[in-house]
């Protein structure tokens, strides 16, 4: 569900990626992925932020599955 969620949101342009634009957006956010091998300070920035997250597979995967053309840890979806 979680992946298919990402999906559906960058298709209808409600995704946001990256730390800086999750904790901008916080407010606005319905939720919050991030991947498996995220950085522990990314980590902590989302925990101390107070923004709940789920984890995904790797940045790797996920740009895979995503046909991204980059690598993100964040991947969060507005409201």
């Amino acid at each position: 569900m979680s992946m298919k969620e990402v999906s559906e949101a960058i298709k209808a342009e409600k995704a946001v990626f990256g730390i800086k634009q999750a904790i901008k957006h916080k407010k606005d956010l319905s939720s919050v992925f991030i991947c498996k091998d995220t950085r522990d300070s990314t980590v902590d920035k989302l925990e101390e932020s107070g923004i709940e997250f789920v984890v995904l597979k790797t940045k790797k995967e996920m740009a895979k599955e995503l046909n991204l053309d980059f690598l993100s840890e964040v991947f969060s979806v507005r409201k």
